[in-house]
């Protein structure tokens, strides 16, 4: 199976009275499956028993929040390493140091190797609506899957700037 996407055609002109139609991709929507869905499968394919998976699945939870909010990067089995950070600004001098340059908090998810490489070989399926809703074209990919990265995740640095005068602004992980 593959990803599926949609190109929907769209006026795109932020301008009254002008139409500028484009095709838009986006994701078609899958369901969230719930933990029960998900434990009833690794159920299904490992032997453990349910109740056995139901509570390894909320300890592992407990775990991964425990540790996490101990500043720890936290693996995830299969999928990669997960931890807390956070977007800040700075400031030039020491007494101006305080929580209130915290301006956002965030999880931040670094993937494998392995869950990358099956992303890179993962097919897509793109169906092309055009703006009346019908299905004008089907097209399935070729393209050379390269992974988006984002730099601040993966430098393990802050990946913030200072341009000395306290208005820079750092983001990173604790």
């Amino acid at each position: 199976m593959g990803i599926k996407v949609k190109a929907v055609e769209r006026n795109i002109s932020f301008e009254k009275n002008v139409e500028k139609w484009a095709y838009v991709l986006k994701p078609e929507l899958y369901n969230k499956l719930s933990a029960a869905k998900v434990i009833s499968e690794a159920s299904l394919r490992s032997g453990i028993s349910k109740g056995s998976m139901t509570a390894a699945w909320d300890a592992i939870g407990e775990v991964i929040k425990a540790w996490a909010t101990e500043g720890h990067s936290v693996a995830i089995p299969g999928l990669g390493t997960t931890r807390f950070g956070l977007r800040s600004t700075s400031v030039d001098d020491v007494n101006k140091v305080s929580s209130d340059l915290i301006t956002s908090r965030k999880i931040i998810f670094t993937p494998s190797v392995d869950i990358k490489s099956e992303l890179k070989s993962t097919s897509i399926s793109i169906t092309c609506y055009d703006r009346n809703g019908k299905v004008v074209k089907q097209v399935l990919s070729s393209d050379d899957g390269n992974i988006d990265e984002d730099e601040n995740n993966q430098s393990g640095d802050n990946g913030g700037t200072n341009n000395g005068n306290g208005g820079g602004s750092n983001e990173g992980g604790f």
